[in-house]
């Protein structure tokens, strides 16, 4: 079979100017076709559509290269396929390519657009790294993880869109983007990587899901413009020096218990103040390395994140919090399609807080419950 493919793959070459062929070289094996290197001057470069796999460093340090357009028959990429391709501007992955190398970007510093194909499934270590004009990317919804330092250096950065598809943030992933804004961390994500956003200077907003649990080592180390941040209550660890050297941070909102935490998650924070919402646990003055102090907001609201909500021993409870000193009434209904609300309970959050509970009982079964101002 592969001398067949060889035969086939001579003919097509034969086919092609001679021009052309002097560009490419490829291998082949068992009926797959992989362009294996590329000498020619450069410019605009589309590949042919038989060649179904790209091999490492076929195209790196072209530096006359300036576009590439990848045809919908290739399915791998390798490593380094377009390392130090320096005057690359413009990417195009079409068709199905569901695998990419490592470093199969770097240091490509004119690098403005790059199209990835929906169905590639992870960005890999240090695949933009040094990517310096690259201003947004678009990451499709087929990829569940970023590798370590993927981002890294990509100081022109101010746009990116992460998909829910989305499980992991490795190390270093956005590490030296200057010129990113904002962030949001889909829903997906369960820890953020140590340094993942290390010296991103220009970050002024982050948005962490309630999906996430822990927060790794300097993961937002000198973000100086990030300026408040609100921590879910499914976060129950925060590694050393996590917003340390975040020198205009000034407020930190806390949606649950006191997670595991040393002195230096602040540190050089000589503003910031840790919010806590009253009835949460855990909490003290001081909290890594910063004051505390209640979170009070003008309306009281029923908090579901913190382990006390839903049915306990004989009884089933929840705490009310945000406010300090209101009434609130506690009404419960058994049907919202036709709701009718019962008063059960009214009570005033002494100290920001309160605790409402009522024994459970058979006839209890789809049980509503809301509140609001007597």
């Amino acid at each position: 079979m592969k001398t067949i493919w060889t035969v086939l793959l001579v003919l097509l070459l034969w086919a092609a100017p001679e021009a052309v062929q002097a560009q490419f070289t490829y291998t082949t094996n068992n009926g797959e076709i992989t362009l294996a290197g590329y000498s020619g001057s450069g410019g605009a470069v589309v590949i042919s559509n038989f060649v179904t796999s790209i091999r490492w460093k076929a195209f790196a340090d072209c530096w006359g290269l300036t576009s590439v357009t990848i045809p919908g028959g290739v399915t791998y990429i390798g490593s380094y396929a377009f390392y130090d391709c320096t005057n690359l501007t413009s990417v195009t992955i079409l068709g199905s390519v569901t695998i990419i190398g490592q470093y199969l970007f770097s240091f490509c510093t004119k690098l403005t657009n790059v199209m990835i194909a929906n169905g590639v499934t992870s960005i890999g270590d240090y695949e933009f790294e040094g990517c310096t004009n690259l201003t947004s990317v678009t990451i499709p919804d087929s990829v569940t993880s970023i590798g370590d330092s993927a981002f890294a250096g990509c100081t022109g950065l101010t746009s990116v869109t992460i998909p829910d598809s989305v499980t992991q943030i490795s190390e270093f992933a956005f590490i030296g983007c200057t010129g990113l804004t904002s962030i949001a961390i889909p829903d997906s994500v369960t820890s953020v990587g140590s340094f993942a956003f290390w010296c991103c200077s220009g970050l002024t907003n982050v948005t962490i899901p309630s999906s996430v649990t822990s927060i790794g080592f300097e993961a937002f180390y000198e973000c100086t413009d990030l300026t408040n941040v609100t921590i879910p209550a499914s976060v129950t660890n925060i590694a050393d020096y996590a917003f340390a050297g975040s020198t205009n941070l000034t407020s930190a909102y806390f949606q649950g218990n006191a997670p595991t935490a040393d002195s230096t998650v602040f540190y050089l924070d000589n503003s910031a103040t840790a919010y806590y919402l009253p009835g949460a646990t855990g909490w003290s003055n001081i909290f890594a390395g910063c004051w505390t102090a209640p979170w009070f907001l003008p309306n009281p609201m029923i908090v579901n994140s913190v382990a006390s909500v839903g049915a306990q021993s004989n009884g089933f409870g929840f705490t009310i919090s945000w406010a300090t000193n209101a009434s609130v009434v506690v009404e419960a209904s058994t049907n919202l399609g036709n709701p009718v609300w019962t008063p059960i309970q009214t009570n005033a959050l002494t100290n920001g807080s309160f605790y409402f509970s009522e024994a459970m009982q058979t006839n209890f079964l789809g049980r509503f419950y809301r509140i609001r101002s007597p």
